[in-house]
């Protein structure tokens, strides 16, 4: 089994900033990519971002130039840092590892966080 949990969600102003964790843990041969992604009440859920085993990321265009990803390879970990935050950004943020590859018996797995939420207002 492979876990994520994520930390660090809660309640800021708008423009304040926040840092998102999400630490693997279980039966772990290697990651692969690692992306973070939110739902909003109503809405579907949608990507903030990913990012390769080798660095490569992605964001979705609501997010660029505000939210940075990024991860420690070697703790099985990912962050999202989240600056000058809107209203708009309210949302239960989730961790996803879509292709992590287990210990024996060795196979692919997708996993998803349980998610914490983001509240952005005054």
């Amino acid at each position: 089994q492979v876990q994520l949990v994520e930390s660090g969600g809660g309640l800021v102003q708008p423009g304040g900033s926040l840092r998102l964790s999400c630490a693997a843990s279980g039966n772990i041969a290697r990651m692969n990519a690692m992306g973070w992604y939110r739902q909003a009440p109503g809405k579907e859920r949608e990507l903030v971002a990913t990012i390769t085993s080798e660095g490569s990321t992605n964001y979705g265009d609501s997010v660029k130039g505000r939210f940075t990803i990024s991860r420690n390879n070697a703790e099985n970990t990912a962050f999202l840092q989240m600056n000058s935050l809107k209203p708009d950004d309210t949302a239960v943020y989730y961790c996803n590892a879509p292709r992590v590859l287990t210990l024996a018996p060795y196979r692919f797995l997708e996993v998803w966080g349980q998610g914490t939420l983001v509240t952005v207002s005054s």
